[in-house]
């Protein structure tokens, strides 16, 4: 159960990190602002995910 809650903690900080870079990118190319915001909100979602999914680990690892 460790290992499970490790591998999804660890790709929701590589999602969150993916859906960061892409917002930043297209903000910084200027094109489009709504998508820029979309993907913004997309990676405060993914942020909750993450520590939720990180606080489940810590829990599982003390048991």
């Amino acid at each position: 159960m460790e290992t499970l809650f490790y591998y999804l903690s660890t790709g929701a900080m590589y999602a969150v990190v993916l859906v960061l870079l892409a917002g930043l990118w297209v903000m910084m190319r200027g094109t489009s602002p709504n998508l820029s915001q979309k993907l913004m909100r997309w990676r405060v979602g993914l942020q909750f995910v993450a520590v939720v999914l990180l606080v489940a680990y810590a829990y599982v690892q003390h048991l």
